[in-house]
């Protein structure tokens, strides 16, 4: 298990690439333009390139999605012989969430059409607030008591050894001590016939979800080898949210739903759910990293030589964007949010380290994990910088060369932009398609700002995409290593 500063060349080398590229693109249009420019127009098609298999995966997910939320999944899944056995355990960690958001995330379980006697509920509180977190239990105690098959409360305490303060540190504690309750209360119940899944506190579930994550779990060969990931969509406050969240939840939601259709490359990410055989495998969620989310696909892809992989849910569960009590703060916590969710970028030392002691994962498989790992966090940081900035200085400075190539190119770079832009128009429209009944709070021009507000897509794009991961990359390559931030929840 790879620790902060034990790699540091590995460390080091996502953000010496990063800043060599555009240290190289600067250089290159100064003393090569005509070579830069060659570069960028590269870039830019396969730039275009991207977009339009992101079109066509998009759609493609879109039609499952859509298929998905036509079906009885109750009734597909009491089809499958076995059925009866399968347990569902839901974990949800609290640090600071008032009481009214585990409040609507419970109603929304509590509403599910799984039968409440095969659920088990993990509220695992932080020892930080004790007193406050005892009062929230109290009062979930009275209202959910006797719903489900069990309530359980775990409270992680302070400053324990090897951990940092964060989400992975409490799932890791109250993990051991749902163990110990299981193997005391319910015996009889195989770990193979238990799937957990691990919600962000302001994550609300449809109605089918359990019974669909059951029939894909029953249906997926050799489903203990596999974790199962939803599609996110920030839409609980979306329409009180600021308009580059909102863009940038998008974003986040439909760059999830093209992931879907290449499971081979799907990682884990925010909610999702795994089998409880895989969790005590690995020995619970690790304790001192900030990505927990996709850390542990990656530790049950370790665990079993490779043989361990995501298997997509098209199906929605709704989670809150971030707030802020101003417009400002609101972006600032974007920022940060988008930050930590580069921070990712950690995953790489563990993935080489792994893989080179592992002479049982196949070659070909480390080599796929490791080039989409780098590519993907590659081009989350320098595509909107390579493409909206650095992109037209080599044009500017060699405006005056004669050269066909160097006069062609601004009426090419543009063409290769407007193509991209379907991407955004396919994307505007589905996000009018997904949004929830607007509140009678909000006036009927919200709908012409949510159609305006992809105008900010550039912008967005650019500060809270490159940047924050760049500066992961940067803090990474420094080594100022990033510790767990909440995101704030708020409902209006």
């Amino acid at each position: 298990m790879a620790h902060y500063g034990q790699y540091r060349g590995l460390e080091m080398l996502p953000g010496l690439i990063v800043w060599g590229s555009f240290a190289l693109a600067v250089l290159l249009s100064f003393f090569a333009p005509l070579v830069a420019v060659v570069c960028i127009i590269t870039f830019d098609l396969y730039w275009l390139f991207r977009v339009l298999y992101f079109i066509v995966y998009l759609l493609a997910s879109w039609r499952r999605y859509r298929y998905t939320e036509r079906v009885d999944w109750r009734k597909e899944v009491e089809k499958i012989p076995g059925w009866e056995s399968l347990w569902h355990m839901v974990f949800l960690p609290i640090y600071g969430e008032d009481v009214s958001i585990v409040r609507r995330t419970l109603k929304a379980i509590r509403e599910t059409d799984w039968p409440k006697d095969r659920m088990v509920i993990v509220l695992a509180g932080e020892g930080r607030e004790e007193a406050r977190i005892r009062g929230v239990f109290h009062q979930l105690e009275k209202e959910f008591g006797g719903v489900f098959r069990k309530l359980f409360f775990t409270i992680h305490p302070t400053g324990l050894p090897d951990e940092i303060p964060g989400k992975g540190s409490n799932l890791n504690w109250s993990g051991h001590r749902a163990q110990e309750m299981l193997e005391k209360e319910f015996p009889d119940v195989a770990p193979e016939h238990i799937l957990v899944s691990a919600l962000d506190v302001d994550t609300l579930v449809p109605p089918v979800y359990f019974s669909y994550l059951a029939h894909r779990f029953l249906t997926t060969p050799d489903g203990l080898h596999s974790s199962y990931q939803p599609l996110t969509l920030f839409t609980n406050n979306i329409w009180h949210a600021t308009a580059p969240v909102r863009v940038a939840a998008f974003g986040t939601t439909f760059w999830l739903l093209t992931e879907l259709s290449r499971p081979d490359r799907l990682w884990t990410f925010s909610s999702h759910s795994m089998p409880w055989k895989m969790l005590l495998d690995v020995g619970f969620w690790q304790k001192d990293i900030v990505s927990e989310d996709s850390r542990i696909f990656l530790q049950g892809l370790i665990r079993y030589h490779g043989n361990y992989r995501v298997t997509p849910l098209y199906i929605g569960v709704s989670m809150d964007t971030v707030t802020g009590a101003t417009y400002l703060e609101s972006l600032r916590n974007l920022y940060r949010q988008q930050r930590r969710w580069a921070w990712g970028v950690e995953h790489l030392m563990e993935m080489v380290e792994a893989f080179r002691r592992d002479p049982l994962f196949p070659r070909w498989r480390k080599l796929r994990y490791l080039f989409f790992h780098m590519e993907g966090m590659y081009t989350w940081a320098t595509a909107p910088v390579l493409i909206f900035l650095m992109g037209w200085l080599p044009l500017l400075l060699a405006r005056q060369d004669p050269t066909l190539l160097v006069q062609a190119a601004p009426g090419t770079l543009a063409l290769i932009m407007r193509f991209a832009t379907l991407g955004v128009i396919l994307t505007a429209i589905l996000s009018m398609i997904v949004l929830p009944s607007r509140p009678r709070t909000v006036g009927w021009w919200g709908w012409v700002v949510m159609l305006l507000q992809w105008i900010l897509l550039p912008v967005t794009f650019m500060i809270f995409g490159a940047f924050p991961a760049i500066d992961a990359q940067t803090r990474l390559m420094c080594g100022r290593y990033l510790g767990f931030q909440v995101t704030k929840k708020q409902r209006l």
